[in-house]
């Protein structure tokens, strides 16, 4: 039996991780689980770790450790901690040796395409028989790319052997807020859906949510749900930067030391640098002209 089917053993924990619920992830109860599943659960949770910006605690549970899926691991925390050129060596290693391991390929497609080797992550990634988690990493990538074509066609082949899996949905829908009109209203049904149930919110289902609402020009309930995110974890960027954004549509000034102090690389912030210096750039190609009186 598939461990992440509906009535497998490792879908609470799996959906738990991919709604952005990292906590639960770490407390689930893994006592129960036959021991092939075990391994699988200790990914998640060292994962979750690192999500929560634990990267630290979870480098140091897997020193000594030989299992690829392990030291996949401890690359992914090497990459959050800043060490991005040894995670990226460590992931290139095990792409040479262990490229058929689904944690390989989808945590060393991340750390890849965090270090910007897009094409490194997708060779990788492209080899998995059947993971989902990696196909919704391949949609990422593709949308970062503004390759949208590619990331549709990626998700319409996943949902003709995964109906009503989260991650299709997910992928489905993150692919739906690029394509606009009607999509964005799909979109935010997924959305809204997860971030609204006690059971599935996360302060990364409320951006989500807020995300669709803005596209959609409703600023009022989008507002509402980044403070919601907020409220749940003052310090999570992608919710200070969103309301940022949210600022400069209602015509808000927009202080941008708040994201700067939780993420100073963040790539709301880098874009904007990026921007400004082509702006001033631009500036000083026309000069004042002096008018006699």
């Amino acid at each position: 039996m598939d461990p992440y089917s509906a009535e497998g053993e490792l879908i609470n924990i799996h959906n738990y991780f991919h709604q952005g619920q990292f906590q639960e992830v770490i407390d689930f109860d893994v006592s129960a689980l036959s021991p092939e599943n075990a391994l699988p659960a200790r990914v998640l949770q060292l994962r979750a770790r690192i999500a929560l910006g634990q990267a630290d605690d979870a480098l140091a549970d897997v020193q000594g450790e030989s299992e690829p899926e392990l030291l996949a691991v401890g690359a992914l925390a090497e990459q959050a901690l800043g060490r991005s050129s040894a995670a990226v060596k460590t992931i290139e290693k095990l792409a040479s040796s262990a490229a058929d391991n689904t944690t390989v390929q989808v945590v060393g497609g991340t750390v890849l395409q965090a270090a910007g080797k897009s094409e490194e992550a997708l060779a990788l990634l492209s080899q998995h028989q059947g993971s989902l988690e990696a196909v919704a990493l391949i949609v990422q990538i593709h949308l970062q790319q503004n390759r949208t074509d590619l990331a549709v066609k990626e998700v319409a082949a996943a949902r003709r052997w995964a109906q009503d899996s989260l991650l299709v949905n997910l992928a489905e829908s993150w692919v739906g807020l690029r394509l606009g009109g009607e999509k964005y209203q799909q979109a935010f049904y997924v959305f809204e859906e997860l971030a609204q149930a006690p059971a599935t919110s996360s302060v990364r289902s409320l951006v989500s949510q807020a995300v669709a609402e803005l596209h959609l020009g409703r600023t009022e309930e989008a507002q509402s749900a980044l403070e919601q995110a907020v409220a749940k974890e003052p310090q999570f960027a992608e919710a200070i930067a969103n309301l940022l954004v949210l600022g400069v549509i209602t015509g808000k000034p927009a202080d941008v030391s708040s994201l700067a102090s939780v993420d100073p690389n963040h790539p709301f912030l880098t874009d904007l640098a990026e921007k400004s210096e082509l702006f001033d750039k631009a500036a000083t190609k026309y000069k004042a002209k002096s008018v006699a009186a």
